[in-house]
Formats: C-alpha cells, sequence, structure tokens
C-alpha cells in the first residue's frame, strides 16, 4: 500500500515518543545488565513500529477503526508502563521508610494498618474493593463515553489523561516507594506498629511478597486480591495514581459541563480514594500528594495540549524544517 497523504501523528502518540525517549535515557543513564537493557529498549522499538505503522495505514486509509486503533494502543500500552517502573526503578534504593516515618509523625500510627481494623465488617469492606476495583473500568468507560459524545473534547481528554499518567510513571521511576502491603510486610508488623522504619535498600529486587489478605471472601474483596496477586508490583505508592487520575477525571467531567456523570461517579470516586488506605496500597500521604498532583497535572497537561496541537508537523513538515525548506503548516 502506498499512501498519498502524509503520515501525521495525533498529539497522545508524540506525547507517548517523548515519554519513550525520556524513559530510555533513564535506562541507559542507570547502566542495568545488558540482557535487562536489550530487553526495556528492544520492546520500545516494537512500540516505536507500531505507531508508526498505525499512523501509516491511517494515511491510506483513513477509516474510523484505525483512527480509534490509534488512540486504543498508546491506551492499552499503559498495561505494560506501569509494571515497567519497577523493571526500572528496582535498581534505585526503595523510599518506603521515608514516607512511613512522615506517617507516624502527623498520625502517631500508621492509617493503613488501623483502617480496616476499625471497620472489619464484610459490607463495608465490599463498598471500599468494589471502589478500588472501579479504577480502570472507570478510566476506559469515560474515555468512550466521550469519544461517542464529543469527540474534539476526547482528544484533550485522553491527552491530559496520557500526560498525568506518563508524569506519575516517572516520579514512580526516580522515585521507588511500594506501599504498606509491601513495605510493612518486608519490615514486619511488629516494627510498624513500633514505629520503626527501617531503609530497605533494594530488598524489593528480589521480594515481592504482600502484607496477608484480610479474612473477608466477598466477591470485590476476591477481585481485587486476585488483580494484585497477577499484576501488582512493589512500586507506584507516591504520590497515588489511583486518587490522581481518578480526581483528574472528575475535573475534566466538571470541565466538559457533564454534572450529571460527575454527580454519578461521585459516591465511586469516595469509596476509590477511601480503598487505598484500606486495603494498604497507600499511605495517606500518597492520597494527599495523588489529590493535589491531579490539579497539577491538569494545568500542565492543558498546557502541554496546547502546545501539541497549536501545529500539527507530520513527517514531510519535519523534513522540511530539518532542511530548512519552506513549508506551509497547518494549524
Amino acid at each position: 500500500m502506498i499512501s498519498n497523504r502524509p503520515i501525521r501523528f495525533y498529539s497522545v502518540e508524540k506525547l507517548t515518543f517523548i515519554y519513550i525517549i525520556v524513559t530510555s535515557l533513564i535506562i541507559l543513564f542507570l547502566k542495568p545488565g545488558v540482557h535487562i537493557a536489550r530487553e526495556l529498549l528492544g520492546i520500545r522499538i516494537l512500540m516505536v513500529c507500531m505507531i508508526f505503522s498505525l499512523a501509516y495505514l491511517n494515511s491510506v486509509k483513513n477509516w474510523m477503526i484505525i483512527r480509534f486503533s490509534r488512540f486504543a494502543f498508546v491506551g492499552a500500552l499503559l498495561v505494560y508502563w506501569y509494571p515497567e517502573t519497577f523493571d526500572i526503578n528496582r535498581m534505585i534504593p526503595n523510599y518506603d521508610h521515608l514516607l512511613a516515618a512522615l506517617e507516624q509523625n502527623i498520625f502517631s500510627f500508621q492509617p493503613s494498618l488501623v483502617f480496616s481494623q476499625l471497620y472489619p465488617q464484610r459490607w463495608i469492606s465490599e463498598i471500599f474493593n468494589m471502589g478500588y476495583f472501579a479504577y480502570y473500568p472507570l478510566i476506559v468507560g469515560t474515555s468512550l463515553y466521550f469519544y461517542l459524545k464529543d469527540r474534539k473534547f476526547f482528544e484533550y481528554f485522553f491527552f491530559t489523561i496520557l500526560f498525568s499518567f506518563f508524569c506519575y510513571y516517572t516520579i514512580y521511576i526516580l522515585f521507588p516507594t511500594a506501599g504498606p502491603q509491601y513495605y510493612f510486610q518486608a519490615i514486619g508488623l511488629d516494627q510498624a506498629h513500633a514505629g520503626t522504619f527501617p531503609h530497605v535498600g533494594y530488598y524489593f529486587d528480589r521480594h515481592q511478597e504482600l502484607l496477608p489478605a484480610c479474612s473477608n471472601s466477598g466477591f470485590f474483596s476476591q477481585m481485587v486480591q486476585n488483580t494484585q496477586q497477577v499484576g501488582e508490583r512493589p512500586t507506584a505508592a507516591f504520590p497515588s495514581s489511583h486518587v490522581g487520575i481518578s480526581t483528574l477525571i472528575l475535573i475534566l467531567i466538571i470541565k466538559n459541563r457533564r454534572y450529571l456523570l460527575f454527580a454519578c461517579l461521585l459516591p465511586i470516586y469516595t469509596a476509590l480514594v477511601m480503598a487505598t488506605v484500606y486495603i494498604q496500597a497507600h499511605y495517606v500521604i500518597d492520597v494527599i500528594a495523588g489529590f493535589s498532583t491531579a490539579f497539577a497535572f491538569f494545568f500542565l497537561g492543558s498546557l502541554a495540549y496546547k502546545e501539541f496541537t497549536r501545529k500539527y508537523y507530520g513527517i514531510p513538515e519535519l523534513s522540511a524544517i530539518f532542511l530548512k525548506v519552506p513549508v506551509k503548516v497547518r494549524n
């Protein structure tokens, strides 16, 4: 197939390219083993090739299914980017001892250990676990909603969400924290209750054991536990992206004046936020940081989106810039 139109990249694709470049530089700076570096960088090359292939195919056939697939592909990559933060940050010492000590100084105890003990009732546990489990359906559901209802706002919505994810993942790589469910298992509950929080260094490079799950056998409790056993890693505690991204989604819903949708999602959001501490995935400090950074990333993401969409460069335009050939750039 030969394309008669120039290859143009969506803003989310260009954003993904930037994240790939930034994380590739971090990987090279950390100097991992040859096998690890080859695997991490090789996967990135495949991702770039896939994005180029979809963009080229779209230049040949401007079908809706291809356009949708381009958004879906960069969104689906989040399933890979999250656990990969652990593959990279395991080369850096863990910092959970700082968060746990700060939490102890503020509250004089560890809320993540006390919360579920105060409210062990099955129905309360199910509500919180339902909220926590709703995180990814919330992202996918609202994205599809805006894709079908308001295509122009969807592009801004999706870009801002992806921008925030990449900001969080970069923090997770450079500031490795595992969260209470991993850290307290590593140091022992006796030390955690006593307010002693030793530095575990590279402990999680070889150990990924979680605190024992509570005895609650409710449907959503089991779903969360099964999900954690399969896809969870000792990474991404501070700030809480669960809180940050879900807060950002509500901000964007309000910005689009979908007040009924906001009202429907608010109870789920509230349960989700509380669940992050209830199931011992996060410290309260992580929740506060996640909520605060949601507003910061909303502002920065909006600015970045304006910059990315101000001029729409494709392959011919970029080539012309490097070759210093005058070309008319479409606004």
